[in-house]
């Protein structure tokens, strides 16, 4: 029980630690406002992706899945059509990317961590094929909404969360494909021999993961005012980090939406918190390093 509410108990230390040590910079209403639009997108990727770990499998494209899907999304605004749609465009990009990821695995029976690396490339180069290198510059103003908005006082992107973290817990917790995705983590050739099909559904979360991804691109997108063929290199470690640090497992069968979330939001304070202490960027990195083995080595003793 101690070690379930470990990521919890941190996130609250860091919490009250930063607090006492910067009360001045920490503790403001532009700061945390700050934190919540900066750990948004890794956030969104993260739910994603505890599916997938769930299900016993991992994602390394997401990161370029996130920059495909918020280049073509904003190139679609370029061309003079509504946001609402640039916006889908992105989505759906995602989506099918995460589709043919789950495709290629169940289909060809191949490890996801090579089918993922590879697509990595593959969609990354797409993403710089189509925008011959360049960036989207021409966006309705009005897109910037999106990530910088405020509803009711409150960060517009943290009601796009909660709607996505509600959403993602429900399917995990009520539906067939969440007590499916743990039960083909947990063991795959039994929930094969247990009628599950186990294909379809692998591919149904790999899907999932890239619609989060998609949407994520576009927040991405609309916090930079700009479609960037370069964005979200290195964002598919701190999602799987996330995840790991919230408690799931990456032997599958094991993760939750609260302990996501918490282990994102642990990783956004201590960038946060460092940028505001004045401590190296280099060194922030193997902060956040350090974490992640700690959080699998206390998830390793858990089992034990």
């Amino acid at each position: 029980m101690i070690q379930r509410l470990l990521p919890f108990l941190t996130l609250i230390l860091l919490f009250v630690g930063l607090s006492i040590a910067s009360p001045d910079n920490f503790l403001t209403k532009t700061n945390l406002s700050s934190v919540v639009r900066q750990t948004a997108v890794i956030n969104l990727m993260a739910l994603g992706m505890t599916l997938v770990i769930i299900s016993g499998g991992i994602d390394l494209s997401v990161g370029s899945i996130l920059a495909m899907g918020g280049l073509l999304g904003t190139m679609v605004m370029e061309k003079g059509q509504p946001i609402w749609l640039g916006v889908a465009t992105g989505i759906l990009v995602g989506c099918l990317c995460g589709w043919l990821n789950g495709f290629l695995t169940t289909r060809l029976k191949i490890s996801p961590f090579i089918v993922t690396l590879g697509t990595l490339g593959i969609y990354r180069g797409l993403t710089l094929i189509i925008s011959n290198g360049l960036p989207v510059h021409q966006i309705p103003p009005s897109f910037s909404y999106l990530g910088e908005g405020n509803l009711l006082g409150v960060p517009f992107v943290l009601w796009v969360l909660v709607a996505c973290a509600v959403t993602v817990h429900a399917i995990l917790e009520h539906t067939r494909l969440g007590r499916y995705a743990f039960a083909i983590g947990s063991n795959p050739e039994a929930a094969h021999y247990t009628g599950i099909p186990v294909a379809f559904h692998t591919t149904a979360v790999y899907a999932i993961c890239g619609m989060l991804t998609g949407l994520g691109g576009m927040i991405e997108a609309s916090r930079l005012m700009t479609g960037q063929p370069t964005a979200g290199q290195g964002y598919e470690l701190q999602a799987i980090a996330a995840v790991v640090i919230g408690g799931g497992s990456l032997r599958g069968g094991e993760g939750s939406v609260v302990g996501t979330l918490i282990g994102a939001f642990i990783m956004g304070l201590l960038a946060n918190g460092s940028d505001l202490l004045g401590i190296s960027p280099y060194l922030q990195q193997a902060i956040i390093g350090a974490v992640i083995i700690l959080a699998v080595s206390v998830d390793e003793l858990r089992k034990r």
